[in-house]
């Protein structure tokens, strides 16, 4: 799975890191529709965090379709309140 991060790099991660990623998803979505900005910018870069450390990164020389694209860790919690809805940003 090639996972992209806005304005930052893409990764590779197993297939086997779906669970987890969902999880780290849930935990940003609560933090969103709670409105609670602490945990919301927490749980976020929890979530870059695992895709940087579990991921590997796809040099610039390679073109790789992303499966999945992340917004960039600067996002604020109403921009990301369009952007996380329903099941998240990482579909089941």
């Amino acid at each position: 799975m090639i996972v992209r991060i806005s304005g930052e790099d893409q990764y590779r991660l197993d297939d086997g890191d779906h669970a987890r990623l969902n999880e780290l998803d849930s935990a940003v979505l609560a933090a969103i529709e709670a409105g609670n900005e602490v945990e919301f910018k927490a749980s976020f870069a929890r979530l870059l965090e695992y895709v940087r450390s579990s991921g590997e990164r796809i040099g610039d020389e390679e073109i790789e379709t992303s499966d999945l694209i992340l917004p960039p860790d600067d996002i604020t919690l109403a921009e990301a309140g369009k952007e996380f809805t329903g099941e998240g940003l990482i579909p089941d």
